[in-house]
């Protein structure tokens, strides 16, 4: 599997693998399916905190002034009031928290969408932006399956005119299938990972995956 994952990252462009050791250590425990709900979470939480470190590396900064006890000089922070994190609904909420928790000054939109269980496409039951003028988004949802509602969020966003350079997937896992299905309908957004799995099944789940992660994250069935 690996020596196929390996042949398939080369011919996928605009993607990141995060193999962090402790990204990928999480991830492990993550994909248990004996793992609770709560351990889910938590874990989700903790991942989603490496992953944003990784996939903000190049976000814009600004330079100011500081005073350290001994005199001033000159730092660089995070260009303020610049980012949107948008979670698409349910799943993506798992990931929200730990994004906040380096980006506290973060807004934050949502778009809700769900698996229409015989077309397999999304259908849209919610958008709430905030203003994303010249801000980056930060998309977040930890299953990138058949691509088709991550394709479909990133639409919403194109909409509400940002650009796709500053659009940014984060998932967890992510099949090959969804991978190229973005890259050919938005070819400008990259999509940040945790793994590249092997395929999907005839019912479009993620093999071999970690489940459903709504369910797992809530306890739902």
């Amino acid at each position: 599997m690996l020596e196929k994952n390996m042949e398939q990252q080369c011919k996928l462009n605009n993607l990141v693998i995060a193999d962090h050791p402790l990204i990928q250590h999480k991830l492990a425990k993550i994909r248990n399916k004996n793992t609770t709900s709560s351990q889910f979470r938590q874990l989700l939480r903790e991942i989603s905190i490496l992953m944003g470190c990784e996939l903000t590396h190049n976000f814009p900064t600004e330079e100011i002034t500081v005073d350290t006890p001994l005199e001033k000089t000159g730092a660089k922070i995070l260009k303020a009031d610049g980012i949107v994190v948008v979670p698409i609904l349910r799943a993506g909420l798992g990931m929200l928290d730990g994004l906040l928790e380096l980006m506290p000054d973060a807004k934050i939109g949502h778009i809700g969408l769900y698996r229409d269980k015989e077309t397999k496409r999304p259908v849209e039951y919610l958008v709430k932006l905030p203003p994303t003028h010249n801000k980056e988004c930060l998309l977040a949802d930890p299953m990138l399956a058949t691509g088709y509602s991550a394709a479909h969020a990133v639409d919403v966003l194109k909409k509400a005119g940002v650009p796709e350079q500053k659009i940014h997937l984060m998932t967890l896992v992510s099949a090959p299938e969804g991978v190229t299905l973005m890259q050919e309908l938005h070819p400008g957004v990259t999509v940040y990972t945790a793994s590249l799995d092997r395929e999907l099944d005839e019912n479009s789940y993620i093999l071999p995956g970690l489940g459903d992660a709504g369910d797992r994250l809530y306890g739902t069935k």
